[in-house]
């Protein structure tokens, strides 16, 4: 297809969508306006059905974890009625000690706090993604901007809006990556260490800087710098499990933990179950489906391998294999997955590869309809489920 000009809907898209700053200022506006349009459908739907967007955005589910363990440290159990106790060492430390800072700052409940800094994170991780993705396929800076669009389009993506760790995780993930990636070690083992202390997963940060520091000492040799970063990288997680290990006298103390909410590695057998279990009865169709929608992630996993998918560099590939892999293969609570799964924007590159090969109207069409089916859902899911 040519314009007027006879220059291909391809080029158009990539010249409007601009390299570097302009890319930039494109992927966050679009991002915002994602991120706006969820919350007004949020406050939409909640004054139609008589409840409060302000609890349901701050003050229930996992935020009031965080907000009590800001209010009176680490210490809670909780025991459940089925006799499983919940401990709130469960819950990473970086985040509470954020909501602490901001509301010493500002004077603003923890709750309100949180939500600041899930804002101020969400664009972060936005930056994040587009700088990683723009790194990665540097000839095409229209897939860096889908990518971002698709990540904020997401059908969870009203989680990047609340008290959760899932945004502040994936700003220090995609940063790291993308200062492992220039070769600043340095900051690159830091913002891993603190994506450490943010969530479990953090692990797969660490694993894509130690990828990329050993690619680069074959390459360049040894420096200090280098091994200063592939240090730091696992420290943060690495301490807070240690420190929970102490406080419990365990060296397994953290795994103690998880099993008592019901969390293990099981390479996917309990998932399994789940969904043949969602496929064996009505209305049938939920298995198949959630079936189908892990095949989409696997097929972007391995699309982005290839040469023609656009194909990511080694520490994306691990960074995002290990994120799926830690979601898919862990038992737990089942409707946590779609957030779970949040942090692997790595397997959006594909599908905003092949967006950015359409004209930009048709482009456009498309992540607008995301953008707003997303806002839709999650005004639903917030007043319904919701987030676990």
């Amino acid at each position: 297809m040519l314009t007027a000009a006879g220059r291909p809907a391809r080029q158009r898209w990539t010249a409007r969508s601009g390299g570097g700053g302009g890319g930039l200022l494109a992927a966050l506006s679009a991002y915002a306006a994602v991120r706006a349009a969820a919350l007004v459908a949020l406050a939409v739907w909640s004054s139609a059905k008589g409840t409060s967007a302000l609890v349901l955005l701050s003050r229930r589910w996992d935020s009031l974890w965080y907000v009590r363990v800001v209010d009176r440290g680490y210490g809670y159990v909780l025991v459940a009625p089925d006799g499983r106790r919940l401990s709130d060492l469960a819950f990473f430390p970086l985040l509470p000690w954020l909501e602490r800072s901001v509301a010493w700052l500002t004077g603003f409940a923890a709750p309100d706090a949180g939500l600041l800094v899930s804002a101020v994170a969400s664009l972060a991780a936005a930056a994040g993604i587009h700088a990683v993705v723009r790194r990665s396929v540097p000839d095409r800076p229209g897939v860096a901007v889908a990518a971002v669009v698709l990540w904020a389009a997401l059908p969870v993506g009203i989680v990047q809006s609340i008290p959760y760790s899932e945004s502040l995780f994936t700003a220090l993930a995609a940063w790291s990556l993308w200062c492992a990636l220039e070769g600043r070690w340095i900051a690159a083992g830091l913002l891993a260490s603190a994506a450490g202390l943010t969530r479990p997963v953090g692990l797969a940060v660490a694993g894509a800087v130690l990828v990329a520091a050993g690619a680069a000492a074959r390459r360049g040799g040894v420096s200090a710098r280098l091994v200063a970063g592939a240090v730091l990288a696992p420290a943060g997680a690495a301490a807070y499990v240690l420190w929970v290990g102490a406080r419990r006298g365990s060296l397994f103390g953290y795994l103690d933990v998880q099993h008592g909410w019901g969390n293990g590695f099981d390479g996917g057998a309990a998932f399994a179950r789940f969904v043949w279990g969602l496929a064996a009865r009505p209305p049938y169709v939920a298995g198949p489906l959630l079936a189908a929608g892990v095949a989409v992630l696997l097929w972007g996993y391995a699309r982005g391998f290839r040469e023609g998918g656009p194909r990511l560099p080694p520490p994306v590939q691990v960074y995002t294999g290990v994120v799926l892999a830690l979601a898919l293969c862990s038992s737990g609570y089942f409707g946590s997955k779609p957030r779970l799964l949040m942090p692997a924007f790595g397997v959006l590159v594909p599908v905003a590869a092949a967006l950015e090969r359409l004209p930009v109207r048709w482009c456009a069409a498309v992540l607008a309809a995301c953008g707003l089916g997303a806002a839709v859902y999650g005004a639903f899911w917030l007043n319904g489920s919701g987030p676990p």
